[in-house]
């Protein structure tokens, strides 16, 4: 299983403004086989090495390179650290600080050296989240599964949740007196109504206020009357067929993840087909210098960038100017990323993606709020 601390959207955000001189930003692809960890400790001390050498490079006071290569260098040693891992590893260090997160995005090696942390990357891993819950609804099985991003899966204890049809209508129901079809007060439709009511109230306790998508493994009718009952915004079109009764958690959570695949392809083709109505009113941007400056004024509505993109720059806070730089330095910073960074401060709606999947074909997409 995979060891996962995956950032918060506040985290992030209070990474994005964090600024010191140096600031040191390291991905790394990671094994979760702790006898293989050894491999991915030596890998980090070649970044450290090349990270002091461009902190070297640009004149930083030796004792602060001292501080940050100690700081990343007793993490190299912790053995509890290493033992513990999931598919990548970003790593943050300034002066008196360092953040780690252990991700289940596998990302591509990277250092970054400049006055704040490189994000694009950090994105990847919250843009197409692997969380979602299952629900197995059946008259004889009421059951909640947790699908979480490092693979792992497990049925989750809901106050409240009835474990079958019998249990939701209480020992005074119909089915006491004999079988769901049997003529009585209530219909077998209505009986099935108060079921999936008793179900959504236990589940609102926990979902509310949360957006992971919720996949029914139902057999109709029931999955179209609880459809119809729910207050649950984020349940999936596509439903599990087949009885979930005698299935386990892990073999329902991989059937689910077929689903939430189709959720995100679905997600990424809603966002190129906006894009390309946009394109029409003036409301796109593809070139980055465009994007830069719809970014510092606040214009960008959705963006689209290439976390793989590296184009050494600056941008100037206060009309979005780019200037390109031929190499990095402490002095420059990848441009895409400041880009990424201001549009977040202005509440724009960032995905993380591979060049192939950015509408145009280029290193950054984006749609706008109004004509810019």
């Amino acid at each position: 299983m995979l060891h996962i601390d995956q950032p918060t959207h506040r985290e992030i955000e209070a990474l994005a403004h964090r600024r010191a001189l140096p600031t040191v930003s390291i991905y790394l692809p990671t094994t979760p086989v702790t006898q293989e960890a050894q491999a991915d400790r030596t890998a980090l001390k070649g970044h450290l090495k090349d990270a002091v050498g461009q902190m070297e490079a640009g004149d930083v006071d030796k004792r602060v390179v001292t501080d940050i290569e100690r700081a990343v260098s007793e993490l190299i040693e912790d053995d509890e650290f290493w033992r513990l891992q999931a598919r990548s590893l970003a790593l943050f260090a300034a002066p008196g600080r360092l953040v780690t997160f252990r991700l289940a995005n596998a990302l591509a090696a990277r250092v970054e050296v400049s006055d704040r942390v490189h994000l694009k990357p950090l994105l990847r891993a919250v843009t197409f989240s692997q969380d979602a819950y299952v629900l197995a609804l059946s008259i004889g099985h009421c059951r909640l599964i947790a699908m979480n991003g490092d693979g792992a899966s497990e049925e989750v204890g809901v106050p409240g949740l009835p474990k079958d049809f019998n249990e939701a209508l209480g020992k005074r129901s119909h089915l006491e007196q004999g079988s769901m079809g049997r003529t009585g007060t209530m219909s077998e439709s209505a009986l099935l109504g108060r079921y999936c009511r008793v179900v959504d109230e236990a589940l609102h306790q926990i979902l509310k206020g949360r957006d992971r998508p919720l996949i029914l493994a139902a057999s109709e009718p029931l999955s179209t009357i609880f459809r119809g009952v729910s207050r649950y915004g984020h349940i999936a079109d596509e439903t599990l067929a087949g009885g979930a009764d005698h299935r386990s958690a892990h073999e329902l959570a991989d059937e689910a993840r077929t689903v939430l695949d189709g959720l995100h392809a679905a997600d990424l083709a809603h966002v190129h087909d906006v894009f390309g109505q946009r394109a029409g009113q003036n409301r796109t941007a593809t070139d980055v210098a465009d994007a830069a400056r719809a970014a510092t004024f606040g214009a960008i509505d959705t963006l689209i960038f290439d976390i793989d993109a590296d184009m050494p720059g600056t941008v100037d806070p206060e009309d979005g100017k780019v200037t390109f730089s031929q190499d990095h330095g402490l002095a420059s910073y990848d441009v895409v990323d400041e880009i990424v960074r201001r549009a977040m401060a202005s509440g724009a709606r960032l995905l993380a993606a591979r060049s192939g999947d950015i509408p145009g074909g280029g290193k950054i997409a984006a749609i706008l709020r109004y004509a810019f």
